[in-house]
């Protein structure tokens, strides 16, 4: 990815080969897995925080939020998906 950036940035003719790169089927799979990880990432995150200031620390309650970060995380992964598409 840093890699990209740096052609995209180097010049108008990078800058077209990178657009002609993403703009295949492949990279935008690739770019959507690593999108998706980053979600669910920042997802569970928020979960640990809120879980930091006391809320959701029983069994019951961590068992609620394990189950709204999933259903968060999937609204988010394919919301991302649609943007990338």
């Amino acid at each position: 990815m840093l890699f990209m950036l740096d052609k995209s940035l180097s010049s108008e003719e990078g800058f077209a080969d990178v657009k002609m790169y993403l703009t295949s089927p492949l990279a935008k799979f690739v770019i959507w897995g690593l999108l998706s990880a980053l979600l669910y990432h920042l997802v569970a995150g928020v979960r640990h925080l809120v879980m930091d200031t006391g809320v959701g620390e029983t069994l019951e309650g961590g068992k609620k939020g394990s189950k709204i970060v999933i259903a968060v995380s999937v609204v988010l992964i394919v919301l991302a998906g649609v943007w990338i598409w």
